[in-house]
């Protein structure tokens, strides 16, 4: 079960039994059945989340209600709102389980005390942090110079895993669709 996570920090750094059972200690496992929500707008008390298996996704309100989604992980991918986590501050999103899932959670104040007794592990969460960061870029990049239905045409082809998953309205709210032109969209490339 936690293999994956043992797996995912050796792409960075190599780690001996004894310092992965180290690492482990400072983590909580948890699983979530579809649907259920890990995190709500308002809390201060955060938490970074590592996917070991399933799909979360990130969310926030429109003033008008509607559900705008903004991140989305799968397995061996971390999710959380990193400027409430890391400033320690109220977020303003919601993180809910799209399928059964199995996650390990740290909080800041672990992840710190982690680092410090474990150092190398600062140079593997600087690492997630700049491929998170380049992810980001490669998205902002997608809306900048891409139609709607290039957008999909370059998600469905850098990300099939979410196209096969994830419901459609939930990719149609990611990628700033309404899921009816995402259908239309669909059936245009697909047909």
């Amino acid at each position: 079960m936690l293999n994956s996570f043992r797996q995912h920090i050796q792409k960075y750094q190599k780690i001996s039994d004894e310092q992965f059972e180290a690492i482990l200690s400072y983590f909580e496992v948890h699983s979530l059945k579809k649907k259920e929500m890990i995190q709500e707008a308002g809390q201060t008390q955060l938490y970074n989340y590592f996917v070991i298996d399933g799909c979360l996704r990130m969310y926030t309100l429109h003033e008008k209600g509607q559900e705008i989604t903004t991140d989305f992980a799968l397995e061996s991918w971390w999710l959380c709102d990193q400027k409430a986590y890391l400033g320690k501050i109220e977020t303003d999103c919601y993180i809910q389980a799209v399928e059964n899932s199995r996650i390990l959670r740290i909080s800041r104040d672990k992840e710190q005390l982690l680092i410090k007794e474990q150092p190398f592990m600062q140079i593997y969460f600087l690492q997630i942090y700049q491929k998170a960061f380049a992810a980001a870029q490669f998205r902002n990049k997608l809306f900048k110079l891409y139609s709607k239905e290039e957008i999909f045409i370059q998600f469905n082809n850098n990300f099939p895993d979410f196209v096969q998953r994830v419901p459609q309205y939930l990719i149609a709210s990611y990628l700033g669709l309404t899921p009816e032109y995402l259908s239309e969209i669909r059936k245009k490339i697909f047909s």
